[in-house]
């Protein structure tokens, strides 16, 4: 990334409309929604993005494991323009994506032991990849994983970082920018409650954006 660059920021986990329109009025670059079933921020089984929500926010699925077709059906009915996924998923599952015309994140789970070459298989597959912290659930953690690993990624994607990030270390992100960093992915870091965020903390995050 260049330095000068805006890195782009995922508010994530969002459910609830009244709490969507508040973290809305920070014009994050993307949203998240969860649609798997075993998560605390699942937004459940009809939703639709709300309507009013701004067009420059990227409204994005997260989704763990779930047959492609279902994936599509979902993303279609509730008017998503990404789709994240989480689980084990295959680099021809993301390619089924990209061709129905939705922008591909593809997310990696990442300790000390991690291979990146597992990524390889994805490259001309997906649009980004998602560097989160491995930990008991798919996402939402709450805890950061050592960044310096990610010196020993190729860079050749662009990547979310996500797992933690909080208005109290948002500012030591800064030495990840001569990376391929494109995006922050914040979520547990900024809530009150699971799937409820704190406009309090995402002020303080968006204050201190490096």
């Amino acid at each position: 990334m260049i330095q000068d660059e805006k890195i782009a920021v995922k508010i994530c986990g969002m459910r609830d409309v009244e709490n969507i329109r508040m973290a809305a009025s920070f014009l994050p670059d993307y949203m998240g929604f969860i649609f798997y079933p075993e998560s605390p921020r699942f937004v459940g089984v009809d939703f639709k993005v709300p309507e009013d929500l701004p067009k420059s926010i990227h409204r994005v699925g997260v989704f763990v494991n779930e047959p492609i077709i279902s994936v599509l059906d979902r993303a279609k009915h509730a008017g998503l323009d990404s789709i994240q996924l989480h689980g084990n998923e295959s680099a021809e599952d993301c390619s089924v994506l990209m061709a129905a015309g939705f922008s591909v994140i593809k997310v990696f789970s990442i300790d000390k032991h991690f291979d990146f070459s597992l990524t390889k298989p994805y490259v001309s597959s997906v649009h980004y990849f998602l560097f989160d912290t491995k930990g008991k659930y798919y996402g939402g953690n709450a805890n950061t994983f050592d960044w310096d690993i990610l010196k020993r990624y190729d860079q050749e994607v662009p990547f979310f970082l996500s797992g933690g990030i909080s208005p109290e270390n948002v500012e030591s992100v800064r030495p990840l920018r001569d990376m391929n960093l494109y995006a922050l992915d914040v979520n547990s870091g900024v809530e009150d409650l699971p799937g409820v965020k704190s406009a309090d903390k995402l002020k303080s995050l968006f204050s201190r954006l490096p």
